[in-house]
């Protein structure tokens, strides 16, 4: 396997820190049979782009995942099932819709201004979260009214879904609906009869992150092996 590693760059979820990313080999074309192997190995997806943190003297990212068939909701997540229960999903392919970008403005100007992913122009946003090699979808969620009210960009693999990149409505916030997303994506892939969801790098020292611990049990990749996060692990 050949991998490059980047210049050094800011680090979007710590201060203070220097990041470098391992790039697998670009020329490689990647495709779903692909990625499913190689996201049991730490590697996330980033437009065309598959890499993994490679940052000297830290280790603070590590790839979580939930596996699907020991997952157990917790009384608050049951609670958040039932409270959505009169959505509709709709599952479609990964195409631009004014619609979609309108949402996508909404959540990021409330809970993310400025970030890494608060895209101006369509075409970045396009990019970021449209453009794919793999079979990725959008599964969109509608309430009674027909409002749009949630978006999972999502990666449909071999050996499970990768939940990309989720944006909601903030002004629906008693829904909960970053929550309802994966709880949806993990029936989904017991749907399907697919083993995990993965949900991206968790970082314990982040707070942007911790949503990602509350789904038990979650294993973490040491850059070795899958191991489950303890008990006292996370908020």
């Amino acid at each position: 396997m050949t991998l490059y590693a980047t210049f050094p760059y800011d680090c979007p979820y710590l201060p203070d820190r220097t990041a470098v990313s391992a790039v697998y080999d670009p020329t490689v074309p990647l495709d779903s049979s692909l990625y499913g192997e190689l996201i049991r190995y730490g590697f996330r997806r980033s437009g065309y782009r598959l890499y993994r943190p490679h940052c000297p003297g830290c280790a603070a990212c590590e790839s979580l995942r939930i596996d699907v068939n020991d997952f157990r909701a917790d009384r608050g997540q049951r609670r958040c099932w039932r409270r959505n229960t009169d959505l509709t999903v709709g599952i479609e392919p990964a195409v631009f819709r004014k619609e979609h970008f309108r949402l996508y403005k909404t959540y990021q100007g409330v809970r993310h201004s400025g970030g890494e992913m608060d895209f101006e122009d369509p075409a970045d946003y396009a990019r970021a979260c449209l453009e794919s090699p793999v079979d990725t979808h959008l599964v969109t969620f509608r309430d009674p009214t027909c409002h749009l009210v949630a978006v999972a960009i999502t990666d449909f693999l071999t050996t499970g879904l990768s939940a990309m990149y989720t944006f909601f409505d903030p002004e629906a916030s008693r829904r909960s609906l970053g929550t309802y997303a994966v709880l949806w994506q993990i029936q989904q892939a017991r749907t399907l009869g697919l083993p995990h969801v993965y949900l991206g790098y968790w970082i314990r020292e982040s707070p942007k992150m911790a949503y990602k611990s509350h789904f038990r049990p979650a294993e973490v990749w040491t850059g070795q092996q899958w191991r489950q996060l303890a008990p006292d692990e996370g908020p």
